[in-house]
C-alpha cells in the first residue's frame, strides 16, 4: 500500500529528506490551516507568501507525476489544524504509513510524535538535511565547549565545508572581518530591491489573506518576496551583483527612508526552502573569487548563514523547550502599543523600524537588534510578549530562528547562553550609525529632563539596575565604571525619569504626551 508524505509550508524543497524516501505510487499532503496562521497573528505578507509558495510547490510536484493532496484554507471540509487534517486524509485514503521531515518548531515536533498513536500506522520523522550542520554535529560541538560561542562554531563550519579557506587557514588571514563592517552610510543612492511579476497564486493568496485576516498587523501594499525557486534565484543574483559589494561595509547602517539599504532580502526564501543555504554560501564565495565583491562583504554575509543561522538553529533544538521559558533579567513590562502602530511614538528610530516592519514584514538586523530589540531590553519589556511580537510581524520569522535571536540576542533573557553581553545601547549608538536622530522630537544629547532621548534614560537606568549582575562580565566592565563616577543627583534623576517614563508607557501605550522627566515636573 502507498504511504503519504506531509510537507509543511516552510519545507518547499525538492531535496526534502521525506520526499527522498517516497516511491512512485506514494502521495504528498500540503495543508493551509487557520491554526498555523493565527497561533500568533502573523503579518499578512507572511501568510500570503507561505500559501502562494505552497501552491506553486504543489504544482511543481504534480508536474513530476506526484499525486498531491492539497487542502486550501477555505475548503469546507478543512478542520484547520495540521494534526486533524493528517487524520482526515488518513481516514479517507487509508495509507499504509506516513513520512515527514522534522518541523522547525518544537511544538510541531511534539505533535508529530503523537501521530503514530493517533493514526494507527507507522510514522517516520526524518531529519531536515537542508541545514548544513546536523543535530549530532552540533551536539558534538556543544560537548567540547564549556561556554558555547558562535565564533568557535563558525570556524568549525568553515573548516568542515572549506568555504573561504586557503588550505587550513582562513582566506585573508583572519576568520572574521566584522570590524570592517560597522560604518554609517552617507550615500545618496541605493540599489532598488528586485520586484517580481505577481503570479496568479500570489494574487489569489493576497486576496484570501486580506479577506480572512483583516485584523492582523501589517500592510500588503508593497511586495518584495519571491514565491518560486526561479524568483528566489533572481533575488539572489540581484543581491550578488548589486548589493553584496557594499553589504559588508554598510550592513549595520541605518538610513532614514531606506528600508533595505544593501541587505540581501533572501532570508524568507532560505527559510521556506526556495534556496539552499550551502549553495548560497558557495555562490557568494565565488563572487569573491571572481573579484566581484570584497572579502569583508563576502565573509560578513557568509557568516550570517554558515555561522549564525546554523548556530541559532542548533541552540534552539539543544535547549528547547526549557529555553523558551527563560527570563534571566525578570523583564515583565507590557509591550507598548506603538509596537503595533508607528504613529504612536515620537522616537524617530522606533517609528521608522516599526513602519518598515508594518509595510514590508521586514526590518534589517540592526533595526531588529539595536532599535526595537534594544528598546525592549532596556525598558524591561515582557520577554513573552516581545518574542510573540517578533514571531508575528516578520516574513522570515520561524521559531527556530526567531526565539534565540530575540530571547537570547536581543533580550539577554537566556542569561548569556547565546550572547556574551547584553546588546544594550543609548541614543549615542543610533546617532553614530544613522541619520534618525536628525529631526527627532527627542534630543539625543540629553539624558534627563524635557525632551531627553528615552534611550539614554533607559540605558543608564538599565545598567544601574543590573550592575551587580554584569560586574563580572569583562565586556561590560569599562562601561560600568562610569556609574560610580556619576553624581548622586544625576543618577537619581535618571532612575526617577526612567520610572516615570515606564509608568507613562504602561498607562498610555505610547509616548505621544510624554514631555520629559525630572525638570519637567
Amino acid at each position: 500500500m502507498a504511504r503519504c508524505c506531509l510537507i509543511l509550508g516552510d519545507q518547499l524543497s525538492h531535496t526534502l529528506s521525506a520526499l527522498q524516501t517516497l516511491d512512485t505510487d506514494d502521495s504528498v499532503l500540503l495543508v493551509e490551516v487557520w491554526s498555523e496562521a493565527t497561533y500568533v497573528k502573523h503579518h499578512p505578507q507572511k501568510i500570503a507568501l507561505t500559501f502562494a509558495a505552497m501552491r506553486h510547490f504543489a504544482d511543481a510536484l504534480r508536474r513530476t507525476g506526484r499525486s498531491v493532496h492539497y487542502v486550501k484554507l477555505t475548503d469546507p471540509a478543512n478542520t484547520q489544524s495540521i494534526g486533524t487534517e493528517v487524520a482526515r486524509c488518513q481516514s479517507q485514503w487509508q495509507f499504509s504509513g506516513w513520512v515527514m521531515t522534522e518541523p522547525g518548531e518544537w511544538r510541531l515536533r511534539a505533535e508529530m510524535e503523537t501521530f503514530e498513536d493517533r493514526l494507527g500506522v507507522p510514522v517516520e520523522i526524518c531529519e531536515d538535511t537542508r541545514f548544513i550542520a546536523t543535530h549530532a554535529q552540533f551536539a558534538a560541538f556543544l560537548a567540547t565547549r564549556k561556554q558555547p560561542r558562535m565564533e568557535h562554531f563558525y570556524r568549525q563550519m568553515r573548516q568542515r565545508t572549506g568555504i573561504l579557506m586557503n588550505g587550513k587557514e582562513p582566506e585573508g588571514g583572519q576568520w572574521n572581518f566584522d570590524h570592517d563592517n560597522r560604518q554609517a552610510c552617507h550615500l545618496s543612492t541605493f540599489p532598488k530591491p528586485p520586484r517580481f511579476p505577481e503570479t496568479p497564486h500570489l494574487r489569489d493568496a493576497k486576496a484570501l489573506v486580506t479577506e480572512q485576516f483583516p485584523d492582523h498587523f501589517g500592510s500588503m501594499d508593497d511586495w518584495l518576496w519571491p514565491v518560486t525557486p526561479e524568483q528566489a534565484e533572481e533575488a539572489l543574483q540581484c543581491f550578488l551583483t548589486e548589493r553584496l559589494p557594499l553589504f559588508g561595509t554598510y550592513q549595520d547602517a541605518l538610513v532614514f527612508g531606506q528600508d533595505t539599504v544593501f541587505h540581501g532580502l533572501i532570508s524568507s526564501a532560505l527559510h521556506l526552502g526556495l534556496l539552499d543555504p550551502l549553495t548560497v554560501c558557495r555562490r557568494a564565495e565565488q563572487a569573491y573569487r571572481d573579484g566581484l565583491a570584497p572579502l569583508n562583504a563576502v565573509e560578513g554575509f557568509i557568516r550570517q548563514i554558515l555561522g549564525w543561522r546554523e548556530y541559532v538553529r542548533g541552540l534552539y533544538w539543544a535547549y528547547m523547550p526549557e529555553y523558551g521559558t527563560r527570563n534571566a533579567l525578570d523583564a515583565t513590562a507590557p509591550l507598548p502599543a506603538f509596537y503595533w502602530d508607528p504613529e504612536r511614538t515620537r522616537m524617530r528610530c522606533m517609528g521608522e523600524a516599526i513602519r518598515n516592519t508594518r509595510d514590508h514584514a521586514y526590518a534589517h538586523h540592526i533595526q531588529r537588534l539595536m532599535v526595537t530589540g534594544n528598546f525592549a531590553l532596556i525598558a524591561g519589556l515582557s520577554v513573552e510578549e516581545v518574542c510573540a511580537w517578533y514571531l508575528a510581524v516578520y516574513v522570515d520569522a520561524y521559531e527556530w530562528v526567531e526565539l534565540p535571536n530575540t530571547l537570547g540576542m536581543a533580550l539577554f533573557a537566556d542569561g548569556g547562553l547565546l550572547a556574551s553581553k547584553p546588546y544594550c545601547a543609548s541614543g549615542k549608538y543610533i546617532d553614530r550609525m544613522s541619520d534618525y536622530c536628525r529631526g527627532c522630537h527627542y534630543d539625543v544629547k540629553r539624558t534627563v529632563g524635557t525632551n531627553a532621548c528615552p534611550l539614554n534614560t533607559l540605558y543608564w537606568d538599565f545598567l544601574m539596575r543590573h550592575a551587580s549582575r554584569f560586574q563580572s562580565n569583562p565586556r561590560m566592565a569599562m562601561i560600568l565604571k562610569n556609574i560610580p563616577r556619576m553624581s548622586a543627583d544625576k543618577a537619581s534623576a535618571i532612575q526617577v525619569d526612567a520610572q516615570r517614563f515606564s509608568a507613562h508607557l504602561a498607562a498610555h501605550g505610547d509616548d505621544l504626551t510624554w514631555e520629559g522627566g525630572s525638570d519637567a515636573h
